[in-house]
């Protein structure tokens, strides 16, 4: 799939809708969230959303996602704007319902799965990313390959009719399962490749760093590592795997960046990314990054721990919970006179920390990445969960490691040191 994006990269970005449902499962806030998030999305791929579509209900109809009201109300803005070219779904769209919203609306109708993968088209570098953001693009299509053949609609049925049509989506399947296939072997031998590097690594400790998407991993992976990892305030900037040596005092372990997680992120898309999951499931010690100054930053943490524990059985593994952004945090004094529960957002940052991060010991830390804000403070926590993982594989150093600190201490002096 040579040419696979589906926004238009020249100098004026596209204008789009963006529609969403509010369902028993999803309350207004959280769905005004979602489609917040999905302009961002949107932004991150090169299009400019102008405005948002929401309606109640129960679940989505199954020929148009919204009812027949909400879409000739979507219709009208189209047409009276006149210069929109795309809508789009927060949530995925069957081949029926992307058929049908397309034929009523006259433009291009994307959903939220759609519109990951063609970022993350745009971000892949490097020949394992390609592979297998191409590998997650075929999987998306082959279920909606009859969306192709609507030029082909008048060979529905009927005598005399049959044939060309169904015979070339049959083909057309065939081809991709084969391509599927093609790609699985190749990730294969890229899976096999990693092995022997991640082999050769010896028996360094091995941190990685994971989160909810833009929370600020990479930027804390250029400050630790004293890298260059490319970073921006966009979704999914980071989508090949980077490892570098990191030092902290004398302690050396390999650090490690990851893509980052996402809300309604589909299974088969998570599956393809296998590769760059197999850095979580092979290390030893997992930085949780978070963005504290996110409204909904605990549900970003539970929407991250769900997938390492589906996919990266990360639950077993020791890990440090770091709250990046603080130099963003705000604080909206709640008024005396209301009386409902106090929000996140109404917090102040000591009030945070004094809730349930306080039960967690020494397995959080506040930074800011940025500002460099407490970073030494992180890297004290980061040394000492390495130590002990390092000392258990090499014990020998133990003796080393208390010489050192002697000597940083001042305890045992040059003139002595060699006894």
């Amino acid at each position: 799939m040579k040419d696979s994006s589906l926004i238009s990269r020249g100098a004026e970005p596209e204008r789009a809708i963006l529609v969403g449902l509010v369902t028993p499962t999803q309350d207004e806030e959280r769905s005004k969230e979602y489609l917040s998030e999905l302009a961002f999305l949107a932004d991150t791929a090169g299009a400019t959303a102008v405005k948002t579509f929401t309606q109640k209900l129960d679940y989505p109809n199954p020929r148009t996602f919204v009812g027949k009201g909400k879409l000739e109300e979507i219709k009208a803005y189209i047409e009276a704007d006149g210069d929109i070219s795309m809508a789009i779904f927060d949530d995925d769209l069957s081949t029926k319902q992307v058929l049908n919203i397309e034929r009523e609306l006259g433009v291009k109708i994307l959903d939220r799965t759609n519109l990951i993968l063609d970022i993350f088209a745009k971000r892949a570098q490097t020949a394992s990313a390609k592979t297998q953001v191409e590998l997650a693009q075929y999987q998306y299509l082959l279920p909606r390959l009859t969306r192709m053949w609507t030029h082909l609609e008048r060979q529905r049925g009927g005598i005399g009719m049959r044939g060309p049509g169904e015979t070339q989506i049959e083909t057309d399947r065939r081809i991709i399962l084969s391509k599927i296939s093609l790609l699985k072997e190749e990730l294969r031998a890229i899976d096999r490749q990693k092995a022997v590097q991640r082999k050769n690594r010896g028996k360094l400790t091995r941190v990685a760093l994971v989160g909810y998407t833009n929370v600020g991993k990479s930027t804390l992976m250029n400050l630790l590592s004293k890298s260059d990892v490319f970073a921006e305030n966009k979704l999914f900037a980071t989508l090949d795997t980077t490892v570098r040596k990191v030092v902290i005092d004398n302690l050396p372990f390999l650090l490690t960046d990851t893509v980052g997680f996402i809300r309604k992120l589909p299974t088969h898309l998570v599956d393809s990314f296998k590769s760059t999951l197999d850095e979580v499931r092979e290390a030893d010690i997992l930085v949780h990054v978070v963005d504290i100054s996110h409204p909904n930053f605990e549900e970003q943490i539970e929407v991250v721990d769900k997938t390492l524990r589906e996919v990266c059985n990360g639950a077993d593994k020791p890990m440090l919970l770091v709250f990046n952004k603080i130099d963003a945090f705000t604080c909206t004094p709640k008024d005396e006179d209301d009386l409902t529960p106090k929000q996140a957002c109404n917090r102040t940052l000591d009030e945070l920390k004094a809730t349930w991060m306080a039960k967690m010991n020494d397995n959080c830390v506040f930074v800011s990445a940025k500002k460099g804000i407490n970073i030494d403070e992180l890297k004290a926590r980061l040394y000492a969960m390495a130590r002990e993982i390092h000392l258990s594989r090499f014990p020998y150093n133990d003796l080393l490691y208390h010489t050192y600190e002697n000597l940083e201490g001042g305890e045992i002096s040059a003139e002595n040191s060699e006894d």
